[in-house]
C-alpha cells in the first residue's frame, strides 16, 4: 500500500524548522495547564500538547483527567496563540478531541504495536482534516510502524506524521528508550516526504540528557521535536524525570543548530572527491565480505565432513575479543566493532547452517 503525505513545507504552522510541539506529560489541572502554557507562549512551540488519557504500566498509576482536560487544552492553546495536540488510543478518544478542536492527534508507541488498535483508529479518523502523527511501536518493528502508517493512510488521512520516540530492548542505558536510529534512517529511506519528528523525552527518561539526543535528531536532519514541559516538573504527576521547566525548553531550543539539508555547488564540488572514496573503499569492503563468504565455505565442509556445529562459542569468544582490541588500537568505538561483527558472524553462521544443510540433503 501506498502512503502519501503532504511534505513538512505543506504545514502553515511552521514558519521555519524545526516544528515544536511542547507541553506536560499530563493535563493535572486547568490551572497547571494554562500556567504552563503562558510560559511557553515565548518561545517558538507551534503546538501545545497535554496527555489527556495516559496509558500506564501499572493499574494504580495516574491515567489521565480524561475528556474534561480538553477544554483546558484548547483554552490554553487559543489564549497564548498555540496550536493543541493530545495522544488518542481508542475511538471515542478521537471523537471527544476533535469534537474540543484539538488541532493534532497521534497514536502513542503501546497502541501502534497493535494493529487491531491501530485499525481502529484509522476507522475512527476516517473523514478527519487534522494531522495525524504515529509514534513508532515500543518493539524494534520496522513493519508494524510502517503497517500502521498504511492503516491511517488508507482511512485517507494526508497530513501525516511519524514521531521517533526510542523503543525497549533490555539494555538501554543511559537512555530510557534505545534511540535506535537506524528506525529513523530506514523511515527516510521508505518515505522520504513524510514529516518525522524526535521525542527526546521518552527516549531520554532524564531531563540531563535531552539537549543531546534533540540535537542529534537535527543532525540526522528530522522536522521537528516533541518535549515534554511541565511549571514544576519535580511535581509532575507522570514522568517526571524527563520533563524540563519551559524556561529550560527555551535554553534546549536556543542552543539546537539546524543545519540545511540542501547542497550548493561549491559543497558539492568539494566533497564529491570525497564521496568516490568512499564508493570506492566500499566497493572493496563488499568485495571483502565475499571473499570471506567463500572461505566460510570452505569451513563449512570441514565441518560438515567431522559432524561439527556451526557455532563454536569459545572461537566467536576468541574472535570477538581480538577485533575489539584491534579496532580499540585503530581508535574505533568497542559498540560500533561489535555491531558489525556481530552481524557479520550472524551471517557466517546462517552460510554455514545453509550449506550444510543443502550437503546433507545431497547425501540422503
Amino acid at each position: 500500500m501506498t502512503v502519501e503525505a503532504r511534505p513538512m513545507s505543506h504545514w502553515s504552522s511552521v514558519d521555519r524548522p524545526p516544528l515544536v510541539i511542547a507541553g506536560p506529560c499530563s493535563a493535572e489541572s486547568e490551572e497547571q495547564v494554562l500556567e504552563t502554557a503562558a510560559r511557553l507562549a515565548p518561545l517558538r512551540v507551534h503546538y501545545l500538547r497535554a496527555g489527556i488519557w495516559k496509558a500506564r504500566t501499572r493499574p494504580d498509576s495516574f491515567e489521565g483527567i480524561g475528556a474534561p482536560a480538553l477544554k483546558w487544552l484548547v483554552r490554553a492553546g487559543a489564549e497564548h496563540g498555540m496550536r493543541t495536540a493530545t495522544e488518542v488510543a481508542h475511538a471515542h478518544h478521537v471523537e471527544a478531541a476533535l469534537e474540543a478542536g484539538v488541532d493534532l492527534l497521534w497514536i502513542g508507541a503501546r497502541t501502534t504495536v497493535n494493529p487491531f488498535s491501530v485499525q481502529e483508529l484509522a476507522n475512527a479518523l476516517r473523514g478527519c482534516t487534522v494531522p495525524v502523527f504515529v509514534k513508532n511501536p515500543t518493539a524494534p518493528d520496522f513493519g508494524l510502524w510502517m503497517g500502521a502508517f498504511e492503516r491511517v493512510a488508507a482511512a485517507g488521512i494526508r497530513d501525516l506524521g511519524a514521531i521517533h520516540r526510542g523503543v525497549s530492548v533490555a539494555d538501554s542505558a543511559p537512555f530510557r528508550n534505545a534511540p535506535m536510529w537506524s528506525l529513523v534512517l530506514e523511515l527516510r529511506r521508505e518515505l522520504p516526504d513524510l514529516p518525522l519528528l524526535c521525542d527526546p523525552s521518552h527516549i531520554c527518561g532524564r531531563r540531563d540528557l535531552l539537549e543531546t539526543v534533540a540535537q542529534r535528531a537535527m543532525d540526522l536532519g528530522l522536522d521537528g521535536l516533541m518535549l515534554e514541559s511541565h511549571r514544576d516538573p519535580d511535581k509532575a504527576w507522570s514522568d517526571a524525570a524527563q520533563q524540563v521547566t519551559p524556561e529550560r525548553l527555551g535554553g534546549i531550543l536556543s542552543k539546537l543548530e539546524v543545519r540545511s539539508n540542501a547542497e550548493d555547488p561549491v559543497f558539492t564540488a568539494s566533497v564529491e572527491g570525497l564521496r568516490e572514496e568512499i564508493d570506492a573503499l566500499d566497493q572493496k569492503l563488499v568485495e571483502l565480505l565475499v571473499e570471506r563468504l567463500g572461505v566460510v565455505d570452505r569451513i563449512a565442509d570441514l565441518k560438515q565432513a567431522r559432524h561439527v556445529t556451526p557455532f563454536q562459542l569459545d572461537r566467536w569468544r576468541q574472535l570477538l575479543v581480538n577485533r575489539l582490541a584491534h579496532g580499540e588500537r585503530l581508535g574505533l568505538r568497542a559498540d560500533y566493532v561489535q555491531a558489525v561483527f556481530d552481524t557479520v558472524h550472524e551471517e557466517s553462521l546462517r552460510r554455514q547452517s545453509e550449506r550444510m544443510a543443502e550437503d546433507q540433503s545431497s547425501t540422503t
